[in-house]
């Protein structure tokens, strides 16, 4: 039960094919002539049967052709066929490579396969390739070198192109897969295989669309967490390709959306096909995610500026050496090398100066990678310069990336790096891209870190009294609220906002400016209007009673002119902000499809399309994700102390970010949302004017189903008393946890690690901590005890240490109804009901999941775990799999 539910897909060790009549190539299809060329072409190790539909045999004949795997490359009418044979030969996995089939006979073929228990990757897909294992299932090519790099991709011409190219830059791939329009296992399934594939080291993928947002996240931030993952999609949509009652809804389109879920997913994007292929050598290379900060050595001055402008251009850093490493190392380089930025060894530079200024950045803390650009120079060897760096590429500890200038002389020197696995590229702006892509994955991996509840540690909001006012709109048959329904939402989640009174006619309006304190703001109030500049309903620092009377009067009149069809409630007033310095931002809410409610951040003001300065994230969100929206943003530069003015309270700004998120979270009736402006300065902020537009939900979204990314549920954390006295507590996993984990594990017995994870490992290895800490609480979840005790430090002060004394996990099998679940509990710990409790709050989450059923596997060696779990009520089983082990089940949800 460990393998992976699409190992007989990937790893097969017995595959039967469906091509036609192998013996009469012109009876066969094209595609199943190359998939049989392709697949004799090397020794597969395993078990290959040729079938054809169309021959004479019985049903005996079928038992002795099982296989893992069957290959169905026929005419489309033939392929469902094809696929019951399959069934009945206990395939657990199909590929079909026939092309030609519409979405609703793939439908019938889903189907099918679902019936037989097959997984099926396609129809109107290329197949896979699997070079460690000699095993080309595939029309796309050649067998593509072995290598770490993992290849997926919704296109069969851009699989076929990237295969072609990878052959001559020496970039070999563990799989490589193509997906079709229409395929059953889909890029989520994919993706969560490569990221527990061991032969995998980074997956680049090419993308066109998705369907599951939810999964797909959940795949892709799994894979991220094991690996580098670089994306690059297809298909940009260009915002304001829709109608919208917000200026956020206008301004945001559905590409800036996609960004901002692969930054929290913690992949990496590119935008370009050369980037792509960039990425690929950079990945396939030994490097991994690293800093911002960028050394050059160059020969040349030229080359070695531009390089410095791209750095700049895409917002990196330039690495530079100290003055006392400097000083090393000029004694060290031709006497007209300088060093102030630029590492410029001069046109006099050669193979030991190269190597010396190599040397000394990768010593330097404060450079985290290398370029070394080399111009072809007269009496210059340049393949001498390329030897010497090629054998510093095992020693060299930050990423290092070449660039060989020019083209006709250089080709050797470039065979050469390649050879040594150093990515090298044709131009300084390329090879600052490709170090690019390794520093946005590491800033990514850290958003892909963060996991944030709901629900703040700010005062509790009114959720109950904001679910009233949303549920008494949507009973009206309205969508969008007024100004001030908007204001008492966001008041309603303690997000300051201006205290505002609706004037019904003009000696109201009077009184109430009157009461409020002048200058104040006159604002028409209207569920028809989405912006009220748009038709003069909008007048600023009027001073007395006579211009609030004249101001209504003609208002009214401009509005009934120039859109006569409004509905009309009447006219706000409200203070005028006394912020005399305070910037002018702006945060929106947006719901995409499919990736769902999406938080915007930027400037703010009347003409905010006009400086379209957005950055979003996907909710929730923490104090760390809130501060790095802003600072994503162009107007944070103004933030800061800025022309005399004080720098503006961003704390202030965090809070009503985390406000927000707590709305999308908690109301998942909310579609879109302008607080626009809020006027922040050195004080604090307060919104203006706010703008929400709701619509009716499905029940289920109570339970965040309408959030790409999971919050991580707080709520289920509760104190448990503990046999013999004293208690601990009980809660989900969260990433902050590894190193407690680290050390529960390393406390173990030899024997409780055994039994857990049928290994003599002492310690967690870093992929597999990652995984066991950073969890999709959709799909999975582990829940830790943590005991604190008291003890004196050595400072002779008491001090609480907490550490974990057990854990229970689930994960969901394929079947998506199905669950596998673990438990172990510390050893000085056993004996105390942990055991029990652990595995009673993990059968109740996973019950509240909807999943039917709950099982494992137990060392049929293991009496202890076999005892707790018949007093739990499990059923013990033999495994037919595996005499060692005991399968125990235990239902769920009553019949």
């Amino acid at each position: 039960m460990d393998k992976h539910f699409l190992s007989s897909l990937f790893s097969p060790s017995s595959i039967a094919i469906f091509a036609g009549k192998t013996d009469d190539p012109e009876a066969q299809t094209s595609q199943a002539r190359a998939l049989h060329q392709a697949i004799t072409a090397q020794h597969f190790a395993g078990k290959l049967v040729f079938l054809d539909i169309n021959a004479s045999g019985t049903l005996a004949d079928l038992a002795n052709a099982h296989a893992d795997l069957a290959i169905i490359a026929l005419p489309a009418a033939e392929v469902a066929a094809a696929l019951e044979i399959a069934g009945r030969i206990k395939c657990h996995s199909a590929v079909v490579i026939s092309s030609g089939i519409d979405a609703a006979h793939a439908a019938e073929l889903h189907k099918m396969a679902t019936r037989d228990g097959i997984y099926l990757l396609g129809p109107n897909c290329l197949g896979f390739q699997r070079p460690h294992m000699l095993l080309n299932a595939s029309v796309a090519g050649e067998m593509a070198n072995p290598g770490p790099l993992a290849l997926v991709s919704q296109s069969g011409a851009l699989t076929s192109s990237i295969l072609d190219w990878s052959r001559k830059n020496a970039v070999g791939f563990s799989t490589v897969v193509s997906l079709g329009p229409n395929t059953a296992v889909d890029m989520a399934q994919v993706l969560d295989f490569l990221a527990s594939d061991v032969r995998t080291h980074s997956i680049v993928v090419y993308l066109e669309g998705i369907t599951n947002a939810r999964r797909f996240m959940s795949a892709l931030r799994a894979a991220a967490n094991a690996k580098p993952v670089v994306v690059l999609k297809a298909g940009r949509k260009h915002a304001g390709n829709r109608a919208a009652l917000t200026h956020s809804g206008t301004i945001v389109g559905s590409d800036d959306v996609f960004d901002a879920a692969l930054r929290r997913a913690g992949a990496v994007r590119v935008r370009s096909f050369v980037a792509l292929f960039s990425a690929a050598k950079c990945l396939a290379s030994r490097y991994r995610p690293v800093g911002r900060r960028l050394a050059i050595v160059t020969n040349g001055g030229g080359p070695g500026v531009l390089a410095a402008d791209w750095v700049t251009e895409i917002q990196l850093d330039l690495g530079r050496l100290t003055p006392e490493q400097a000083l090393q190392l000029k004694p060290l380089l031709p006497s007209q090398a300088t060093l102030s930025d630029l590492i410029d060894l001069s046109e006099e530079a050669g193979p030991e100066h190269y190597r010396a200024a190599i040397d000394a950045a990768s010593k330097a803390p404060q450079i985290d990678g290398i370029l070394a650009i080399y111009s072809p120079k007269v009496a210059m060897d340049g393949d001498a310069v390329a030897s010497a760096i090629a054998g510093m590429s095992r020693q060299a500890s930050k990423p290092l990336l070449t660039c060989w200038m020019g083209d006709a002389s250089v080709g050797s020197s470039r065979k050469l790096l390649t050879d040594a696995v150093i990515p090298t590229f044709r131009t300084p702006e390329a090879a600052v891209g490709a170090f690019g892509n390794l520093a946005s994955f590491y800033q990514n991996q850290q958003l892909l870190q963060q996991t944030p509840p709901p629900l703040s540690d700010l005062a509790k909001p009114d959720v109950e009294g904001a679910r009233l006012l949303i549920e008494s709109v949507l009973a009206e048959r309205r969508k969008v609220l007024t100004e001030m329904e908007s204001k008492a939402l966001l008041a309603a989640f303690h997000i300051p906002v201006t205290k505002t009174i609706l004037a019904r006619n003009p000696n109201e309006a009077i009184m109430i400016a009157t009461q409020l304190g002048f200058p104040v703001a006159l604002k028409i109030d209207s569920p028809d209007i989405s912006h009220k500049s748009d038709v003069q309903g909008v007048v600023l620092n009027i001073m007395t009673a006579v211009g609030v009377r004249d101001t209504f009067l003609e208002m009214i009149q401009n509005v009934a002119r120039l859109q006569p069809d409004a509905r009309i409630n009447g006219i706000t007033i409200q203070n005028m902000s006394n912020q005399k310095r305070g910037r002018e931002v702006c945060v929106g809410l947006v719901t995409d499809q499919p990736f769902g409610p999406v938080i915007a951040f930027g400037a703010g003001g009347t003409m905010i399309e006009l400086i379209n300065d957005r950055t979003m994230e996907l909710p929730p969100l923490n104090q760390f994700l809130a501060r790095r929206l802003i600072e994503r943003s162009r107007v944070f530069e103004t933030l800061g102390q800025w022309r005399g003015a004080p720098a503006a309270d961003i704390e202030a700004l965090e809070q009503i970010l985390l406000r927000v998120s707590e709305m999308v979270c908690e109301l998942p009736q909310l579609r879109e949302m302008d607080i626009n402006p809020i006027i922040v300065d050195e004080s604090g902020a307060l919104a203006v004017d706010a703008r929400i537009v709701i619509d009716n939900a499905a029940p289920s979204a109570r339970h965040y189903n309408h959030l790409a990314i999971l919050p991580y549920p707080s709520h289920y954390e509760q104190v448990c008393p503990m046999a013999g006295g004293g208690d601990y507590i009980v809660r989900p996993v969260h990433p902050d946890d590894a190193t407690m984990l680290q050390a529960f594990v390393r406390s173990l017995s030899p024997e409780s690690r055994y039994f857990r994870f049928v290994s003599s490992m002492q310690e967690l290895p870093a992929t597999m901590l990652s995984r066991f800490t950073l969890i999709d609480y959709d799909r999975e979840m582990a829940l830790v005890a943590i005991h604190t005790d008291n003890s004196m430090g050595e400072d002779g002060q008491p001090q609480e240490i907490s550490r974990i004394v057990g854990v229970s996990r689930y994960i969901t099998n394929p079947d998506r109804s199905t669950c596998e679940f673990s438990l172990v509990v510390a050893d000085d710990f056993k004996g105390l009901g942990l055991g029990s409790r652990l595995m009673l709050s993990i059968m109740d989450f996973a019950r509240e999941k909807g999943l039917a059923e709950i099982e494992g596997l137990v060392l049929a060696n293991n009496p202890n775990m076999l005892k707790l779990m018949k007093g739990l009520g499990f059923k013990i089983k033999s495994f037919p799999e595996d005499p060692d082990f005991k399968l125990v089940t235990h239902l769920l949800q009553s019949s």
